[in-house]
């Protein structure tokens, strides 16, 4: 019993590292998030100190990737043998203006312990810091000095970058291009193309440069995210290289009208970008169907717009590809049947929904909603504990519902059924791993399964992390 309590607790912090980004949901505020967040994890890495340090090896969000580094390093003495590992690996995956607001609060929370120097040493070794020096620049200096680092020095900047960060005046030109593009761009518009799209953003507005004409001339040195966040991503550009939750936020934030004129081209997009994920899996799933929750709750919050809508798309578009051919049904909530046209509204209908899915007798049946069931309220519970009880025993239909809003106020992702596993999911792209996952949550399998899972994730996380950092 003392196994299986644990791994009900380990598998609710996955929810909420997976879920849970401390911002306002549809039905809480950033403060609840945030509370209740700050609990769940003092909670489990008091507890369960190791399982805790190898959750940075799952798909847990980059929000609680840097709370589980901060944790940790805030509590060297209780270190295990891989954290420090673990930590190094999970860094090298985050954003930089993430790992630098990290360095921050580590800062600010006076954490200047051996272990944290080294790792922030070997962090910056691995960038290109007159590029940091440009673009996060404030956050260079704080590492550096709470580090006590010396800031390396290379045959093209030498000891400019130092004087770059600290002493500014003291030099006319700077012979790093990078340095002098930034240098240049106060006086010269035609420096500011030269460095990164955000830092010249700011130039642009400083010199007054029409926004047409800055993204046109920046485009060769944009990224597609930013091409995308910039609206500068119109027909004709590759979307299906895009991560699919990102793609499906991209459709859903574009007009009706838009999105049925591009009706081939963003398909054919979203459906490249679910077989990538799909990978070795795809067609291997059989027969299979979803309910798909397009209500009103689906549209976020003011901090996150349609995130839930789009990870429901996303799923869509992943499922077909995992399913055998021509095997995959789809039942959104709304009844709506062009999933590139679905919006949030309406009530949530998920009991009438499964009744629908279970029809056809599928061999997987993925629920991708918040859970709030409310048309009429539990019916969905309620189905499925009398199919899974009464008409489905043998469990030949497999069952799984994924989450993708945290609840404050139960520490978890809210759950339609006592009897079906339920996991908490940030984008679709994590949907096979999670599933995979769900199985812990069924409570047949106790801790020792979860642990050996946990070792298997790890190792391969570590193993990934080693050949990328020879690469």
């Amino acid at each position: 019993m003392s196994d299986l309590i644990a791994a009900e607790d380990v598998l609710l912090f996955v929810n909420a590292a997976v879920t849970a980004t401390g911002q306002r949901e549809f039905r809480s505020s950033a403060e609840e998030q945030r509370l209740s967040l700050g609990f769940v994890h003092e909670y489990v890495r008091v507890n369960y100190r190791p399982l805790y340090a190898a959750t940075l090896a799952l798909d847990v969000n980059d929000h609680n990737a840097a709370l589980i580094v901060e944790q940790l390093l805030r509590s060297p003495g209780e270190a295990g043998p891989v954290e420090g590992r673990l930590i190094a690996a999970r860094l090298a995956k985050l954003p930089p203006q993430r790992v630098y607001r990290l360095f921050g609060v580590l800062r600010a929370a006076g954490v200047n312990n051996r272990r944290t120097r080294a790792i922030v040493r070997d962090w910056l070794a691995g960038r290109d810091l007159a590029h940091d020096a440009v673009k996060y620049r404030s956050g260079l200096k704080a590492a550096a000095r709470h580090a006590h680092l010396p800031l390396p020095r290379s045959a093209e900047s030498g000891a400019e970058l130092g004087d770059f960060l600290f002493a500014p005046g003291r030099r006319a030109r700077y012979a790093h291009p990078t340095l002098e593009a930034f240098r240049r761009a106060r006086h010269e518009q035609g420096a500011l193309y030269e460095l990164p799209f955000t830092v010249a953003e700011g130039f642009a507005a400083r010199h007054g440069v029409p926004r047409e004409v800055f993204l046109e001339r920046m485009a060769p040195r944009m990224t597609r995210l930013e091409r995308l966040r910039t609206r500068a991503a119109g027909p004709g550009t590759d979307l299906s290289v895009m991560p699919l939750t990102r793609l499906a936020l991209y459709v859903l934030s574009l007009p009706f009208g838009e999105r049925a004129r591009r009706r081939a081209e963003l398909t054919g997009a979203l459906r490249t970008a679910a077989r990538r994920v799909a990978g070795p899996h795809a067609g291997r799933w059989g027969r299979v169907a979803a309910v798909l929750d397009d209500s009103w709750s689906a549209s976020g919050s003011g901090v996150k717009r349609r995130r839930p809508l789009a990870v429901a798309l996303g799923c869509h578009f992943l499922l077909e590809a995992l399913a055998a051919p021509g095997a995959y049904t789809a039942h959104w909530t709304s009844g709506g049947r062009d999933p590139l046209l679905v919006r949030p509204w309406g009530p949530t209908p998920l009991g009438t929904r499964i009744l629908d899915a279970l029809e056809d007798a599928p061999e997987r049946l993925v629920i991708v909603s918040d859970g709030w069931d409310n048309a009429p309220p539990g019916l969905a519970g309620e189905v499925l504990r009398v199919w899974r009880s009464r008409l489905d025993p043998e469990r030949r239909t497999g069952v799984v519902h994924v989450n993708p809003v945290y609840d404050a106020g139960v520490f978890d992702v809210h759950r339609l059924a006592p009897g079906v596993p339920t996991a908490g999911i940030r984008d679709a792209e994590d949907l096979p791993a999670l599933v995979e996952i769900a199985r812990f949550a069924e409570g047949r399998e106790g801790l020792p399964a979860l642990r050996a899972y946990l070792d298997r994730r790890v190792e391969l996380f570590l193993g990934t992390a080693s050949e990328e950092a020879r690469a």
